[in-house]
């Protein structure tokens, strides 16, 4: 399949914008499917999902901080937060780092992380680089190339519980993808960064994307968004090297529901929570999947909220909530 047409798919059609909510409501059109009944464990039955807020151009990069989930509106350019009232502030304009910004594209803030001195790092996908921002929001560059040559547009990042950040680098932010002229690095990484140092541990996804850690560390998971669409599960080494791949879960081509292997997240019990065709994917971490968390709209990514109680997606124009009966793993870092 050819990346203009996996990037329509991760970019879809935004027809339902309606104005941002001042409170969460019932997302009607919003279920679980239970294909395990182990599902249970982690999702009371007659649990109800919830819209929180909508009318954004395309959600993305959530992150839980301070009481509130802080968030990427890549078409919109801006980053935000909403209050689990679905009380909404723009926290940052031109968040992607381009002034101007190319209308309607997709080059926007993206994934966001808190740093081990409280202070937030973001991905500008559009500047092609992670920034750190200070207490007034003004980001510092801290990452923007490897080895001299320019990123391609970070994406997704999180931080190993070793302290380590790692990080995806697709080129969703390069207007030509792969045969973009000013693309200057050879693949598509998975980077870790410790001490000072970037390394490419992960050099041979075509399109990785979203990625996190088992509770424990030693394993890490990482969606490759395309042509083959799949989430491989690597043992991480004491040395920050990974080993070991597998596949964790892979969708066919027979799989035509909107969406693709996009964000992920691990809960405590290990299980992956991972955005795919038709919706999130809960799996355990030996590959069962328990079940389906299905919206009207195309989630983006997840982030887990309020001690690991509650669930809060990005997908497209809208923030869904759901609570939880087995907790989420909350990042290492938080604030």
């Amino acid at each position: 399949m050819k990346f203009s047409v996996l990037r329509s798919l991760k970019i879809v059609a935004t027809s339902l914008l309606v104005v941002a909510s001042a409170h969460a409501e019932p997302a009607t059109q919003a279920k679980i499917d239970r294909l395990d009944a182990a599902l249970d464990a982690l999702i009371a039955p007659g649990t109800k999902i919830e819209r929180v807020a909508t009318g954004f151009k395309f959600t993305e990069g959530p992150m839980w901080r301070e009481g509130r989930l802080w968030f990427s509106d890549l078409r919109d350019d801006k980053m935000l937060a909403v209050t689990p009232a679905g009380q909404v502030e723009v926290l940052i304009e031109h968040a992607g780092g381009l002034n101007p910004f190319p209308v309607d594209s997709y080059l926007g803030s993206n994934a966001m992380v808190t740093d081990k001195d409280g202070s937030v790092l973001l991905v500008q996908q559009g500047g092609r680089k992670i920034v750190r921002l200070d207490a007034t929001f003004k980001p510092t560059v801290v990452i923007e190339k490897y080895q001299g040559k320019k990123l391609n547009s970070p994406n997704d990042l999180t931080f190993a519980p070793d302290g380590s950040l790692w990080f995806t680098d697709p080129p969703f932010g390069l207007m030509g993808m792969d045969k973009d002229p000013a693309k200057e690095l050879p693949f598509n990484a998975v980077f870790r960064y410790a001490n000072g140092e970037l390394k490419a541990v992960i050099t041979d996804l075509t399109l990785p994307n979203g990625l996190a850690f088992s509770p424990d560390g030693k394993t890490l998971y990482v969606a490759n968004y395309g042509p083959k669409r799949f989430v491989n599960a690597y043992q991480v080494e004491a040395n920050g090297n990974v080993s070991k791949p597998r596949v964790l879960i892979e969708y066919g081509d027979d799989e035509k529901r909107p969406g693709g292997p996009d964000g992920l997240k691990v809960d405590s019990a290990g299980n992956v929570w991972t955005t795919g065709p038709g919706g999130i994917r809960i799996i355990t971490p030996e590959g069962k999947v328990l079940g389906q968390i299905v919206l009207p709209e195309v989630a983006a990514n997840l982030a887990f909220a309020d001690q690991g109680k509650s669930a809060y997606i990005t997908a497209s124009s809208s923030i869904y909530r759901i609570n939880l009966a087995k907790r989420g793993n909350m990042p290492v870092y938080q604030r």
